[in-house]
């Protein structure tokens, strides 16, 4: 396994980041221990959750099975930096008109503290916003975050799907409060999906975050198995976008055939290759998949095969990020 740090924070984490969010509505407990178990064999340490994942009704229950595996012992809490999320609704009535999804001193607190109990831990490494809530001050933020990290109740914060100039003003106001302030973004970034590398990953590798993507294969359009069409595969609901994208999806696996490497791999190797990424989340909805998935970090892209990645999936437009300007 390979590792680096997480942003401009001094905390290591694998490359490959373990995404858990099948877990639960689409791999069951079982399953989802077996992944785990096989990500520690493995050297990844870096897992990522949300306390809405399970989503409804059921928000919250990744985290408790996430917590019941925590709960086995021999190392697993200790051996795993871990990352959550807060913003949206958790369709707790006790929550009140303070139920409706977005950010507030009232909301960190409280849904800290309930996903601490789901995750059975005293602490969270990594705290991230799910999204902006731009009708919030980053004073009220900041303050309860500062908190949060005095009490040793999480270690660093992140945000999520936020704009670059979002992490601007965000890391702006912190440093006005002598606070580290954001360590990550985690964004969705792909071959399918380079509109981040205009402005979102320019701005976090200069103001020191770490860029953790989200959906690399962009919801399996970019898997192995898209141009197939397989039931029960994760390109199964891509209908529609596989025949929008069919052209470069061929051209996509002509070129990975040739590399001898299947596409989901080759376009995690593209992701982990961009100089403002941390590692790219993979949700693996079977310990097969996981598997599969090791292999990226083994696959090299010469000049010549970026060069005709490029060609297939185009960026935003000139050279990013000045794609705008002269």
């Amino acid at each position: 396994m390979q590792y680096t740090t997480l942003g401009k924070s001094g905390m290591k984490v694998s490359r490959l980041c373990l995404g858990t969010m099948n877990f639960g509505p689409s791999t069951d407990e079982k399953e989802a221990f077996r992944i785990m178990d096989a990500a520690l064999d493995a050297g990844v340490n870096f897992f990522d959750t949300a306390n809405v994942y399970g989503w409804g009704e059921n928000s919250g229950l990744t985290e408790t099975i996430i917590g019941r595996w925590f709960n086995q012992g021999g190392g697993r809490r200790e051996k795993v930096v871990l990352a959550t999320k807060f913003y949206g609704s958790m369709s707790d009535p006790l929550d009140g008109p303070n139920n409706e999804a977005g950010l507030s001193s009232y909301k960190l607190r409280r849904h800290l503290e309930a996903s601490l109990k789901r995750l059975q831990t005293d602490h969270i490494e990594l705290y991230q916003m799910h999204h902006i809530d731009l009708s919030v001050t980053w004073d009220e933020l900041w303050g309860a975050f500062e908190v949060a990290v005095q009490q040793g109740k999480i270690g660093y914060v992140g945000s999520s799907n936020f704009a670059g100039w979002q992490i601007a003003v965000a890391q702006a106001a912190a440093q006005n409060r002598h606070f580290l302030g954001l360590v990550s973004e985690q964004h969705k970034y792909s071959l399918t999906c380079r509109l981040p590398e205009l402005e979102v990953l320019p701005a976090s590798q200069k103001l020191g975050l770490g860029v953790i993507p989200w959906s690399p294969l962009d919801g399996g359009l970019l898997g192995r198995n898209a141009l197939k069409k397989m039931e029960g595969s994760r390109s199964g609901g891509n209908a529609e976008r596989v025949e929008k994208y069919r052209p470069q999806l061929e051209q996509f696996a002509a070129l990975c055939q040739e590399l001898g490497e299947p596409q989901d791999n080759v376009a995690l190797a593209w992701v982990l290759k961009n100089p403002a990424v941390t590692g790219p989340i993979i949700g693996p909805r079977t310990l097969e998949q996981f598997e599969s998935s090791l292999r990226s970090l083994e696959v090299e892209l010469d000049e010549s095969v970026m060069k005709r990645l490029d060609e297939i999936f185009p960026g935003p437009g000139g050279a990013a990020p000045q794609a705008y300007a002269w």
